[in-house]
């Protein structure tokens, strides 16, 4: 009986993921040039304009506490970037679990 559940999901996952070699072969090729990251908001493009003069700034002539002032700035700009940008992220620990437990169910 397990021989048998066993050979039909590898039989589905075949057939689940064949497809999808064939499929790749078709898509476009890459051009060279790189297509700009798109800012969703106004905030974001605020946020990215900041950086960009932070970057063009003459650090040279600063003092020691401007210049970690600086740092702390741009820390906290690219949070408000990673927490604007949203998104679901799952770790090599929960992709773990859900495999056990998939197997576990099925």
């Amino acid at each position: 009986m397990k021989k048998a559940v066993l050979s039909l999901i590898l039989a589905f996952l075949s057939l689940t993921f064949l497809p999808l070699y064939a499929a790749g072969s078709t898509t476009p090729e890459p051009t060279s040039m790189l297509a700009p990251k798109p800012a969703e908001n106004t905030e974001a493009k605020a946020l990215e304009l900041r950086l960009k003069e932070i970057n063009s700034m003459d650090k040279e002539n600063m003092t020691a506490s401007e210049k970690k002032n600086l740092r702390k700035e741009v820390k906290s700009i690219n949070h408000k970037l990673k927490t604007l940008g949203g998104g679901v992220y799952l770790s090599v620990g929960a992709i773990i679990l859900i495999v056990i437990l998939l197997i576990v169910l099925l």
